[in-house]
Parts: C-alpha cells; sequence; structure tokens
C-alpha cells in the first residue's frame, strides 16, 4: 500500500497541480492532506477547488483555523501584510468554499493494514500550534508523541524529516506551496522553487518513507502570483528571489 502526504500548500494551486500530476503519473493507494491549505498564497479559490476534486481526507492547520476565525485568534504573531493577505483571501472565497475548509479534521487515521495505522496532524495530534523540528529536544518529541503506536505523520514546519519516537516513527512531507530552509535567519528567508510531498509506502512488515520534491518553472508560478491582484505580491515574488 502507498500513501501519498501532502500538506502545508498555503493557497499555491499551481505547485499543488504539479505534485498532482506526478501522483496520476505515479498512482497511489490514497493521499492525505495535513492541512495549511489556503493563506498565503495568490490562487485561494483554485487551490480549494483542486482539492475538492481530490476528495482526499484534510487536517485543519493553524493557518486554516486563522483564516476561519478572528483575527486575534492566533498563536502565531502576524503582520499587517499577512493580515491583508487574510483579507483579500476571504474575498476570494464563497461560503461555500470556507464550508469545505470548516469540515477538514483535527487528525485523520487511514488503515496500513493488519495491525497498522497511520495518524496524521499539523503540528501534533493534541494541537496544529505545536512544532516538532529536527532540533526539538528529546523530551518535547516525548511528551508531544510519546506513547503512539502508529506511524505518524505532520506538517507545520514546512521541513521534510524523519524521525524515531519509542517503537514508531514520526515524518514530515514538507511544504508544497511554500518550501525553504527553516534554518535561515529571518533576514535571508528564501523560498525554494519546488513542491514537496512524501510517499509511504507498505508491504507486510516493510514500511518505508519516499520524501520528494518537484520543481517549478519559477517564472511561471511568479507570472501567476504578479497577475492575481494579492496585496503585497511584490514580498511573496521577493521570497523567490536568491540572496547574495
Amino acid at each position: 500500500m502507498q500513501v501519498a502526504v501532502i500538506s502545508d500548500i498555503h493557497g499555491n494551486a499551481y505547485a499543488l497541480d504539479l505534485v498532482l500530476k506526478e501522483l496520476q503519473r505515479n498512482p497511489v493507494n490514497r493521499v492525505v492532506c495535513l492541512g495549511d491549505t489556503i493563506q498565503g498564497g495568490a490562487q485561494p479559490a483554485e487551490t480549494v477547488e483542486a482539492l475538492r476534486r481530490l476528495a482526499c481526507p484534510i487536517v485543519m492547520g493553524n493557518a486554516d483555523a486563522w483564516l476561519l476565525s478572528q483575527e486575534a485568534d492566533t498563536k502565531e504573531p502576524t503582520s499587517s501584510q499577512q493580515k491583508d493577505v487574510r483579507l483579500w483571501t476571504l474575498s476570494k472565497l464563497s461560503s461555500s468554499d470556507l464550508d469545505f475548509i470548516r469540515s477538514y479534521s483535527p487528525t485523520i487515521s487511514v488503515e496500513l493494514g493488519p495491525g497498522r495505522e497511520l495518524l496524521g496532524f499539523h503540528g501534533s495530534p493534541a494541537s496544529f500550534d505545536d512544532v516538532l523540528l529536527p532540533t526539538t529536544p528529546d523530551e518535547t518529541w516525548e511528551t508531544l508523541l510519546g506513547g503512539h503506536r502508529q506511524v505518524l505523520c505532520g506538517g507545520h514546519t514546512h521541513t521534510q524529516q524523519l524521525r524515531r519516537v519509542g517503537r514508531t516513527f514520526f515524518f514530515n512531507p514538507g511544504s508544497v506551496g511554500l518550501a525553504h530552509d527553516i534554518r535561515l535567519p529571518k533576514e535571508r528567508f528564501h523560498a525554494d522553487p519546488w513542491a514537496e510531498y512524501a510517499v509511504l509506502a507498505v508491504d507486510g512488515e516493510k514500511v518505508g518513507v519516499d520524501f520528494r520534491r518537484v520543481p517549478y518553472e519559477l517564472e511561471e508560478m511568479l507570472a501567476i502570483v504578479k497577475a492575481s491582484g494579492r496585496p503585497h505580491y511584490d514580498r511573496l515574488v521577493e521570497d523567490y528571489r536568491p540572496h547574495n
């Protein structure tokens, strides 16, 4: 059995389409999405439509919840630019689109065969705000994920990673719509020109994770951003330009 895991699309339907085309060429049994689907990018309505067609289970991410709630209802600090983009994003979505986002689940589970299950979430099983990084201390990993027997997968950090947790393991598929190196300081932030996802393969007792990257035609993607009418689109374009 193969399960494709996608996450953190952030309104980049161009990147999502590249991933889905690759999955059409290399089919899997299931697709699951770990949240943060719409907010931030230049194609919110297009992303909702693509996810409707995909009809896969979707986890509620922190950015999804912020889009649906009052502006103050977020643990992460938000800038005036982010708030402008949020209002623009809401203006592009219908009431039916918002109902679709409200249907997302806190966690999702997928049967992988006899005695084996995949548990998907955004930050941790308890909260979409929790952060799990390669540098996160062991005790935090144990507090947030200890005791689980399922194969675990989460998003939120835009960081492809694999880590053993007790007798099971956790993996993060990275970000479809805004891949970047989280180790870079804020002043050197640079978005990567590719979409990230992962495929979990289970064959009896054999389990493996294949981390994948699908390169963008960067100028084509940036042309979509420039034509979108998204507030502060120039800042998003600049994020993809290499720093010296």
